[in-house]
């Protein structure tokens, strides 16, 4: 018997490699694709864990706050400071958490500076190399 493949010339060779490359090549993208697709469904899922988990710390805090009010109700303050106490305390907490965010996205802080910089020390440098010449 003889090889298959001796007997072949060598247009119909290199036309059977192009065939099975681009045979291969589909495939790569087809399991691509499905990759994709399962990693965002588990994406997906994640996020949905991790929206789940906020409502439940929320609520969390919401009894523990609560836990600390009635502790401190129980004391010679009674209910209504208690409450305004640790109202006043959360309130002062989120203003502060509230203004350090708001600084760090202020237009200035996100500024990429030190790449302003470099363009302006580049830009310098190539207006001094054209005046010296």
């Amino acid at each position: 018997m003889s090889d298959p493949v001796r007997t072949q010339n060598p247009a119909s060779l290199a036309s059977e490699a192009i065939r099975l490359s681009g045979d291969l090549v589909r495939k790569e993208i087809a399991l691509a694709k499905a990759e994709v697709s399962q990693n965002l469904s588990h994406a997906g899922m994640a996020i949905g864990f991790i929206a789940v988990a906020g409502v439940i710390g929320l609520v969390t805090l919401n009894v523990l706050v609560a836990a600390l009010v009635a502790a401190l109700a129980e004391t010679e303050l009674g209910p209504i400071w208690s409450a305004v106490i640790v109202g006043v305390v959360l309130a002062i907490l989120a203003y502060a958490l509230l203004r350090k965010g708001m600084n760090d996205l202020k237009l200035s802080s996100l500024m990429p500076s030190r790449t302003v910089q470099n363009v302006q020390r580049d830009a310098q440098a190539v207006k001094e190399a054209y005046h010296d010449n």
